[in-house]
C-alpha cells in the first residue's frame, strides 16, 4: 500500500488547502500556524502588491523572508504575481478550500466587500475573518441569503475576542436561567507596533475622539506621536466589538448586557494584564453567580486569533462538505481542533 491507498483505508481526509489574505503580522503568523497542522496546507497567499500560489504548498520561510524583505510576495520566485488586485486574480486561478481573512477591516466595509468579490467570482469554498466590529458584522449577516446561493459557508468573528472567549461565553451561559452580563477584557503585548499596524489602526480607532476613518488616515508618523503620548499603551473601553451582536443573534443575551475592553501595549511582549471573559448569570434556583475563563498569559494575540480561526475554518469545512452555506459565527458553532 501507498501512502495514499493507506489514507484511503482509514477514511483520512485529504489536507484542507487553505489561503490567507493579507500578510502582515497576522497574516504571517496564521502561515506559520499552518505550517505545523497535519490537516491544513497554505497553498495560498496574497497582499496589497501581489499574491503567491503553490498547489503542492507554499514554502512559509520563503514566503515570510521575501515579504519582510521587499514588501510583497508577488516578489517570491518563481510562483509570485505582482498585481494591483491579488485578491480577484487570486481568486480565479487558485484551487483553494478555505480562506482566512487576515485583513483590516479598514475602512468599515473592507471585509464585506471582499466577501461580494468571492461571491461575483463564482468560488465556492469556506471564508472566515476575525472581523471585530459590530456595525462589520451586521454587514455580513445582512449577506446570509448571497452567501447561500453562492456556495460560500462563511465563519465570522472566529478570532480571539470576538472568537474564543465568544464561545466561552456561549459555553457558560449553559449554566444559567438567565444572562445578566458578559464582561470580556484582554491584554494585548507586541513588541514591535510596526509588524501589526493595521490591527493597532482598528485599535486606535475605538478611542475617544478617533474613528476608523480618521485611525486609516493617520501616518506612521502620526501614530508614533500617539503612541509617544501614552506611552506605547492604548487603553479601550466600552468598545463596538462584535461579541454583542453575535451572543445576541445565538439568542443567548441582549448586545445591551456585553462590554469589552481592554489594554494594548504597543512596547512590551509580556501582556499589561491577563484576557478573560465573566459571564454572570441566576441560575434555575435563583442562585446568582459568575463563571471566568482567562486565557493563559503566555499565549500571543497571534496565537489567540489564528488557532481558533483555523478552528471554524475546519468546522466550516465540515459544514460545506454537508451542503451548509452561508453565514455563522463563532457563538454558534464550536471550532474544530487541528491537528
Amino acid at each position: 500500500m501507498n501512502s495514499e491507498q493507506i489514507k484511503n483505508s482509514l477514511n483520512i481526509s485529504p489536507a484542507i488547502r487553505v489561503g490567507v489574505l493579507g500578510f502582515g503580522g497576522l497574516g504571517q503568523a496564521a502561515a506559520k500556524v499552518v505550517a505545523g497542522k497535519q490537516e491544513m496546507i497554505l497553498v495560498a497567499a496574497a497582499d496589497q502588491k501581489g499574491y503567491v500560489y503553490a498547489a503542492e504548498g507554499l514554502n512559509t520561510e520563503k514566503s515570510i523572508a521575501t515579504y519582510q524583505s521587499q514588501g510583497s510576495v508577488g516578489y517570491l520566485e518563481p510562483i509570485g504575481t505582482l498585481t494591483n488586485q491579488s485578491i480577484q486574480d487570486l481568486i480565479e486561478i487558485a484551487e483553494v478550500d478555505g480562506y482566512f481573512l487576515a485583513l483590516p477591516n479598514l475602512p468599515n466595509d473592507f471585509i464585506p466587500t471582499v466577501a461580494k468579490e468571492f461571491i461575483k467570482s463564482g468560488w465556492r469554498g469556506v471564508l472566515v475573518d476575525a472581523i471585530k466590529r459590530t456595525t462589520a458584522v451586521e454587514q455580513l449577516l445582512a449577506m446570509k441569503e448571497e452567501l447561500q446561493a453562492a456556495g460560500i459557508t462563511y465563519m465570522t468573528g472566529c478570532g480571539a475576542t470576538p472568537g474564543l472567549l465568544t464561545a466561552a461565553a456561549a459555553l457558560a451561559a449553559q449554566s444559567y436561567a438567565e444572562i445578566h452580563q458578559v464582561e470580556i477584557t484582554f491584554g494585548v503585548g507586541i513588541a514591535n507596533w510596526e509588524a501589526y499596524r493595521a490591527t493597532v489602526r482598528e485599535d486606535i480607532g475605538h478611542m475617544p475622539g478617533y474613528t476608523v476613518e480618521t485611525a486609516r488616515a493617520m501616518t506612521d508618523a502620526q501614530v508614533e506621536a500617539l503612541l509617544d503620548k501614552t506611552n506605547g499603551v492604548l487603553t479601550l473601553t466600552n468598545m463596538e466589538h462584535a461579541d454583542d451582536v453575535m451572543l445576541e443573534v445565538a439568542g443567548i443575551v441582549g448586545r445591551d448586557r456585553v462590554t469589552v475592553g481592554g489594554v494594548v501595549d504597543t512596547r512590551n511582549p509580556k501582556k499589561p494584564l491577563s484576557t478573560n471573559v465573566k459571564v454572570t448569570g441566576r441560575t434555575f434556583e435563583g442562585k446568582i453567580s459568575t463563571h471566568t475563563f482567562t486565557l493563559g498569559d503566555e499565549t500571543s494575540m497571534a496565537a489567540n486569533v489564528c488557532g481558533p480561526a483555523f478552528g471554524y475554518l475546519k468546522a466550516g469545512k465540515q459544514l460545506h462538505e454537508r451542503g451548509i452555506y452561508g453565514i455563522f459565527t463563532a457563538a454558534e458553532i464550536m471550532p474544530q481542533f487541528v491537528r
